[in-house]
């Protein structure tokens, strides 16, 4: 498609918006818990393999993971100390 154009053929002018950096950041998903205590041993199971490859892989691993309560809870942890920090970063 391109990029947006302006009634008289020039280029628009796209606008980046700012990310505030004292936001704070989202919690994390099961997926992502279970993959910080498992990346380590993923990279030694498979020495030379790129970041995106180590992505996939742990795809694979966590689709075969029947419990998954243990990351699911600390996803839920997760998610209500971002949407406590949220709301204090709301108020001022």
């Amino acid at each position: 498609m391109g990029r947006p154009r302006k009634d008289d053929g020039e280029p628009a002018t796209i606008k980046k918006v700012k990310k505030d950096p004292n936001m704070p950041k989202r919690g994390q998903s099961a997926f992502f818990h279970w993959l910080n205590e498992n990346r380590e041993r993923i990279k030694k199971e498979n020495p030379g393999v790129s970041v995106g490859q180590i992505g996939k892989i742990a795809g694979v691993d966590w689709g075969k993971i029947t419990d998954k309560s243990k990351w699911e809870k600390l996803a839920a942890e997760d998610r209500k100390r971002y949407e406590k920090e949220m709301a204090a970063y709301k108020a001022k």
